[in-house]
């Protein structure tokens, strides 16, 4: 009987622990609470340091931008000039020279003409940085290896300095637009809601191919070899339309479709890609964001012995 009497006890205490935490809702709603808190916490980490270092990516950003086209005879009006030449070239190949797809033959070359420039921005977005990407940290070795430098805002600046070019590339299509058709579609305001999760991507995938091209200077040649083949996969000279079905569903599964077809949706007035497609491609953005800063973030402490 004594030797029952402390299970007895442990068995009351656990009870009234029990009792205690029922009668205590508010617990229960602290301990939610904190878990949410740190979920968001570990969700929006990357955006949470980018916040902090604001002013480092402004003056970095500034820095870049002064120094883009510095020495140059035309200085900043090539960031208009390339575009504009770019789009006469393709254009006048593939309206003149070779047949139009079917799909995009049944409006005008103008409009052909604004369906491969919207293609042509995004993906020179994502091209310049692809490119740039794996020697990404050998720029800044100096930064890096000399002072105590959040090298993961690295990423952060050239994304914001290939999309102000691309921004003056979308005001000279808007420009064009305006010219040819007399209007521009009032959804225009909607880019934004595109550009985010193109960003929140592209993001992630200079996150990882800078920590991989700190390691190995060989993936910059990759990529060199990688992005021309990409560039033939994705709708730039065409639109998903214009493939046999089985091939629309292929296509569909690169990143990059689905952002130059809403881009062509909003821009142009076309028809927007469905639902599912806008949310797989929301999806995979944040996941690419969220690895590509986890993978950087987790060899940061070694990349400046490796750069």
């Amino acid at each position: 009987m004594l030797d029952r009497m402390p299970q007895v006890r442990r068995k009351s205490a656990l009870a009234a622990n029990a009792a205690g935490v029922i009668k205590r809702p508010g617990h229960l709603l602290q301990i939610g609470l904190r878990a949410a808190f740190h979920f968001l916490a570990f969700a929006f980490a990357p955006l949470i340091v980018c916040w902090r270092y604001r002013e480092l990516v402004r003056a970095l950003l500034r820095r870049e931008l002064a120094d883009r086209f510095r020495g140059a005879a035309f200085g900043w009006a090539w960031a208009i000039i390339g575009p504009v030449i770019t789009l006469a070239i393709y254009t006048r190949a593939f309206t003149h020279v070779m047949q139009l797809p079917a799909a995009s033959a049944q409006g005008s070359w103008t409009s052909y003409a604004l369906s491969t420039f919207v293609g042509l921005i995004v993906f020179g977005l994502c091209a310049e940085l692809f490119y740039r990407a794996p020697g990404l940290l050998h720029e800044r070795a100096a930064y890096i290896k000399n002072s105590i430098f959040p090298s993961e805002m690295l990423a952060w600046t050239a994304v914001c300095r290939a999309l102000a070019y691309a921004g003056i590339s979308v005001i000279v299509l808007l420009v064009f637009e305006l010219g040819v058709n007399g209007t521009v579609p009032a959804t225009t305001l909607l880019l934004p809601l595109i550009a985010l999760p193109l960003v929140l991507f592209l993001l992630g995938v200079v996150w990882c191919l800078a920590a991989l091209g700190a390691f190995n200077r060989d993936i910059a040649y990759l990529m060199i070899s990688i992005v021309p083949a990409l560039m033939i996969a994705t709708p730039v000279f065409y639109r998903v339309s214009d493939l046999p079905a089985h091939m629309q569903r292929l296509v569909d599964l690169n990143p990059l479709t689905v952002p130059i077809e809403m881009a062509r949706s909003i821009l142009l007035g076309s028809a927007f890609p469905s639902t599912a497609v806008s949310v797989w491609y929301v999806g995979v953005a944040y996941v690419v964001f969220r690895f590509g800063f986890a993978i950087f973030v987790r060899y940061k402490g070694i990349l400046a012995d490796v750069i």
